[in-house]
This record gives C-alpha cells, sequence and structure tokens, in this order.
C-alpha cells in the first residue's frame, strides 16, 4: 500500500507504508469522533449485484476495514445493514440502531458485546444492552453523546446508506472514510448515501486528510464540513 497524499500538519513522506504508518493514518483525533466507513464502486455504486457491499469488497479495503476496527472504541450499525451483511459479535462492541427494537439474529448469540438502540415505540425495556433513545424515531445525537461517556468516544459508523444520511442530516459526522473499488457494476444500486438532498444545492463540504492506492483501489479520509447557516 503506498501513499499519495497526507495533508495534514506533520504529513508522512509519499511511498510505501508501514502497518505503523498505517494506523498513524487512520488514528483517531484527539478526543475522537464519528467516522463513517463505507467502499463504493466507480460507477457510485455501494453494493454489488448481490445487494451487499462485501461482494464489492477489495483486500486493500478488507485491510483498512479491519485496520479501523481495532482503532476504534465501537462500531455503529444500522439493523438492516447488521443483517443483510450477516455481522457477527466480535473484539469491539457493536451497537445496532433499530427504531424496531429488531436485533438481527446473527447478533443474538456469541462472543462480545451488543448494545440495541431503539426508541420507546418499539416498547422495548432499557436496559445495560438496551438503550431507549427517543420517542418516535431514534434520537441520534442522544445515543452519539452516550456513548461518549460510556467510554466509547471513537466512533466507526459501517452504514447502511439510510443511516448515515441520518448521521449527516444531524452534523454527527467528523470524518468520511471512503474506498473506491476498480470495480463497475451498472444498475440501480444504493449509493454511499440514501435520501433526500444534503447542505443545500452544492451538498456537504469535505476537505481531503489522505489518500492510499493499492492495486487499483484508493482510500481516502476526508474531513466533513460543518453546514454554514
Amino acid at each position: 500500500m503506498r501513499l499519495l497524499l497526507d495533508k495534514r500538519s506533520r504529513p508522512l513522506s509519499p511511498g510505501v507504508l508501514s502497518d505503523d504508518d498505517l494506523s498513524h493514518l487512520y488514528a483517531w483525533p484527539a478526543g475522537g469522533g464519528m467516522r463513517a466507513n463505507f467502499v463504493s464502486t466507480l460507477d457510485g455504486s455501494a453494493v454489488g449485484s448481490d445487494s451487499r457491499s462485501g461482494s464489492i469488497n477489495t483486500a486493500a479495503d478488507g485491510r483498512i476495514f479491519h485496520l479501523q476496527r481495532e482503532l476504534t472504541d465501537c462500531v455503529l450499525v444500522g439493523a438492516g445493514t447488521a443483517r443483510a451483511e450477516g455481522y457477527r459479535r466480535g473484539d469491539k462492541p457493536i451497537v445496532v440502531v433499530s427504531r424496531s427494537g429488531q436485533l438481527p439474529e446473527s447478533l443474538t448469540s456469541g462472543d462480545g458485546d451488543v448494545i440495541l438502540v431503539t426508541c420507546a415505540s418499539s416498547g422495548r425495556t432499557e436496559g445495560d444492552d438496551v438503550w431507549v433513545e427517543g420517542d418516535d424515531e431514534v434520537d441520534l445525537p442522544a445515543v452519539v453523546a452516550r456513548l461518549r461517556t460510556s467510554g466509547m468516544p471513537r466512533v466507526l459508523a459501517e452504514g447502511g446508506p439510510h443511516l448515515f444520511h441520518s448521521l449527516l442530516d444531524a452534523d454527527l459526522v467528523d470524518e468520511f472514510a471512503l474506498t473506491l473499488a476498480p470495480r463497475i457494476v451498472g444498475g440501480e444500486h444504493t449509493r454511499v448515501v440514501a435520501g433526500e438532498a444534503l447542505g443545500g444545492p452544492a451538498g456537504l463540504g469535505a476537505e481531503i486528510v489522505h489518500l492510499v492506492e493499492e492495486d487499483g483501489s484508493l482510500l481516502g479520509l476526508w474531513k466533513v464540513k460543518t453546514p454554514g447557516p
């Protein structure tokens, strides 16, 4: 994997990256924050023909995916994506957002922590592994604040596209890690953000932090700019 661009105040020199270099590049800012991580084809699809992101993943994307999981405090994911992608419990807590309060079957057993986040209309009762935030919709700002006070300030949001839209709309995303996979799939597949337009005619702004490449996959990290008044 080689570094193409690094815009930080103390950039690394372009060239082949060591494991320590990659950990340095993808480390969270001091104080943590919300980082969204997605993969997309060159023609803008977030999934392959099977409607799963796993089918368009590359080895480089998988390497950075696992690295970011190592560096985060928890993984935030929508129940639909967790169900479609077959999420399993692991070393880091998985925080599942579900308006209906239904936990995907693949996450109901195994080792590792899972927190189900839902709203009062689901009828679920608050507990150590069930957080009730909001009345008819999940209150995402309250969830992020609660994660921080619970010792999980570094949050990795892995989707899906509808949850990513909601997080952006609530101005909760600090960074966006995106892999452009060297694939073209066609069709009418969902993009990484699904929902109404954001941020006015020009959309939301972003500032590149770094760009790396391996075997045709381009992997970038951007700071998401706060929308103006």
